[in-house]
């Protein structure tokens, strides 16, 4: 079929607007990479100020990343640690998979002997005025702080557990704490792994004459 000059120039145009929207697209790109990084940067040590307590180091500069069992990517474990360089909090993500309305994501704070600090949730979709409390009850976020594996049982009142449930809302704070028990659980068959770096620079540093 043989193409007139019209049709040529129609070509000739579609190219060049796909060309110029391309590049456009490109440098969109490279200019709001840096801003996008930085925002979600500062959203996360915002979350970390949360839950780790008072610190003198970087803890999203003091991070280590741990494939975990069944996991598809790494798990990041961020470091706080006191004036004196010692470890006093780790502070990673868990996720609640059944939640009301789905997925619950929180950042929990743990101290070297496996208790909490804290806990923040850091998303969800439950129901406003109902399991939303996961977030605006502070009393009961507070209520995790020096929760451990062995001085707590893990569930909420109704089942027979430490926690109170919210009223007319149980599947959430249920999902909450079942998730935040797996993470002192992960964090108990790791910890040695998690430390062991800290431990051999000690040994070292005890060995230098």
């Amino acid at each position: 079929m043989k193409i007139d000059r019209e049709q040529w120039r129609m070509v000739i145009a579609l190219f060049v607007v796909g060309v110029v929207c391309t590049l456009l697209l490109a440098t969109t790109n490279i200019f709001t990479r840096a801003p996008i990084a930085e925002a979600e940067r500062q959203a996360l040590m915002s979350a970390l100020m949360q839950v780790l307590p008072e610190h003198q180091n970087d803890p999203i500069g003091d991070t280590r990343e741990i494939m975990l069992n069944g996991d598809k990517k790494p798990t990041s474990f961020y470091f706080s640690r006191n004036k004196n360089n010692t470890i006093n909090a780790i502070a990673w993500q868990v996720t609640a998979p059944d939640g009301y309305n789905g997925s619950i994501h929180i950042l929990m704070a743990v101290h070297p002997d496996g208790s909490i600090n804290a806990i923040r949730v850091t998303g969800h979709k439950e129901t406003p005025g109902l399991g939303d409390g996961i977030t605006k009850n502070q009393p009961w976020l507070d209520s995790f702080g020096d929760k451990s594996l062995g001085n707590t049982h893990w569930a909420v009142k109704k089942d027979g557990g430490d926690f109170d449930q919210f009223t007319g809302a149980t599947i959430t704070p249920r999902a909450v704490v079942k998730a935040v028990k797996k993470g002192l659980e992960m964090f108990a068959e790791i910890k040695s792994k998690l430390l062991e770096k800290d431990h051999q620079q000690k040994e070292a540093q005890h060995a230098m004459p």
